[in-house]
């Protein structure tokens, strides 16, 4: 797969934190609500949805359903799984 530039845009962005990529690696093999990601990666509730609520501005993520109040869902998007590629 041949990377476009905002590809690499978004990859330096997603370098550029401690906990972004982690994040994004989390959401890998399938969605998961962010209390799962909180356990997964030993880090606050409140952090885990800032980090969320970026990378869902940067379309690298996306809730599945945003409607809920309890239960969200997150999974990569497109982009956000090429972005993982190069992470990887």
């Amino acid at each position: 797969m041949e990377a476009s530039d905002e590809i690499f845009e978004e990859l330096g962005y997603v370098m550029s934190s401690k906990h972004r990529p982690n994040v994004m690696k989390s959401l890998k093999e399938r969605m998961k609500m962010p209390s799962q990601i909180c356990q997964e990666l030993d880090l606050l509730p409140n952090h885990i949805s800032m980090i969320l609520g970026e990378l869902k501005d940067h379309d690298l993520v996306v809730c599945v359903n945003p409607n809920a109040a309890k239960g969200r869902l997150y999974r990569l998007t497109e982009k956000g799984k090429a972005v993982l590629e190069y992470l990887e």
